[in-house]
């Protein structure tokens, strides 16, 4: 979700990853050293690159299934799950608990923010450009649904309550895989791919917001709508100034937290009432957004991944990957999200709804698919919410992200590798 953004930090830093004019005393003594910039380049570039973002996000995986399973897995599970106060405090007494209610409201703050961005002036902005994205992600988000159902059988139980978990798309690890491409990737792939992850996003969110809901607090849920309306009314006043947004989003959270709704809910909604511009004339929304999506994608997501990715497998069995739950979460991801959004946009070119992105063949059509398989960050929430008194449910859908994820990651990276060319057109030379 942040590679725009560090698209637009890579342009920014790229002239300092150059060398620059040569100065008087250029000529003494320089031809003997070598140039340290020429060296570091490649390496400054990855950590502003969206490959970097994947490869960050794998290595976070990796690392807490390692922690899970070593001779420390105690201190692990105790650092994340152990009561940090003798009382509860905002509802909040764990460090699990303060990542995925507290620190995933600032990571749907900045979904919120990039959402009213492509909705209002970028690549949602107009009906016509809505179309096929919203199609292929609602395709990509009901099939994988329907193939869960399939999979683990109307008479399942509990394990019903899981079908969202595949629905969703980590953008990204999505990204990241793309990065790893470069210059082979098509700006029409990397476009289609981030609008249909952004939509993916918003009905993540409304999932959220009206599936995995608990118990109304009507007093609390009141309070957060006068919060709310108030932060409307500030919009509609032209305060463009920042501090009263974040002051009055803090609040808002708080009430959200206390009334039922699930807190993250609420960084959506205060996202949604930051203005475009702020008082000074200048981008208030994407300035807000360019300054928190570095901290979303290397921190927020990470620390989520690292609390919530560790699988104790002396717990699950090494069996566990061919249980209903895992099967069929790994089966949404990987068969149901693919199947889903290409078959969605054949439909829409053969009935002429709408054409499939532009210079893209097929099979890079197909790669693109496999690579919204990629679920982790969003499933794995979904998967704590889903089971909350299930632990070894839980645990299960997380084995079934990482192999539905992982197997996507590698088929969709493969198929693109053969589909695309060795390397794009310039820009300037396309028609």
């Amino acid at each position: 979700m942040a590679s725009r953004n560090a698209q637009k930090h890579a342009l920014a830093v790229s002239p300092r990853l150059t060398p620059g004019p040569r100065s008087a005393n250029s000529g003494r003594m320089q031809t003997s050293r070598p140039d340290t910039r020429s060296f570091l380049a490649p390496v400054k570039a990855l950590f502003v690159s969206d490959a970097f973002s994947g490869i960050l996000l794998i290595a976070i995986a990796v690392l807490a299934m390692v922690a899970a399973n070593s001779p420390w897995h105690d201190g692990y599970h105790a650092l994340f799950h152990d009561a940090l106060f003798d009382k509860s405090l905002f509802k909040l007494n764990t460090l699990h608990l303060w990542i995925n209610d507290g620190l995933m409201a600032v990571f749907f703050f900045v979904v919120g923010l990039e959402i009213k961005r492509e909705w209002i002036e970028g690549q949602l902005s107009s009906a016509e450009q809505r179309r096929l994205p919203v199609l292929a992600a609602a395709a990509g988000m009901i099939v994988p649904a329907l193939v869960f159902v399939l999979v683990v059988g109307r008479d399942a139980g509990p394990l019903l309550r899981g079908w969202a978990i595949p629905a969703a798309t980590d953008i990204a690890f999505a990204m990241g895989v793309l990065g790893l491409l470069g210059s082979r990737v098509p700006s029409s792939l990397r476009i289609f791919l981030l609008t249909v992850a952004i939509v993916d996003d918003l009905g993540a969110v409304m999932i959220i917001a009206f599936f995995f809901t608990a118990g109304i607090k009507l007093g609390w849920l009141v309070g957060a709508l006068l919060v709310l309306g108030g932060m409307i009314a500030l919009n509609r006043a032209g305060v463009g100034r920042l501090w009263p947004y974040l002051l009055a989003a803090v609040l808002l959270w708080f009430l959200v937290l206390n009334s039922g709704v699930h807190a993250t809910i609420a960084g959506v909604a205060a996202a949604l009432t930051i203005p475009m511009v702020g008082s000074n004339d200048d981008t208030l929304l994407e300035r807000t957004e360019h300054a928190l999506a570095p901290w979303s994608a290397y921190v927020m997501v990470p620390g989520f991944g690292f609390a919530n990715a560790g699988v104790d497998f002396s717990e699950t069995g090494t069996g566990a990957a061919l249980e209903p739950l895992p099967l069929a979460v790994a089966l949404g991801l990987f068969l149901g999200k693919q199947a889903g959004i290409l078959a969605a946009i054949w439909t829409a070119e053969k009935i002429g709804f709408a054409p499939r992105p532009h210079g893209l063949s097929w099979a890079a059509v197909w790669g693109m698919a496999c690579l919204c398989g990629i679920g982790f960050t969003m499933s794995l929430f979904i998967g704590e919410l889903a089971f909350p008194d299930y632990r070894l449910l839980v645990d299960e859908a997380k084995i079934g992200t990482l192999m539905g994820s992982l197997a996507s990651a590698v088929l969709g990276y493969a198929v693109l590798r053969v589909a695309l060319p060795d390397r794009q057109p310039d820009e300037d030379s396309r028609d």
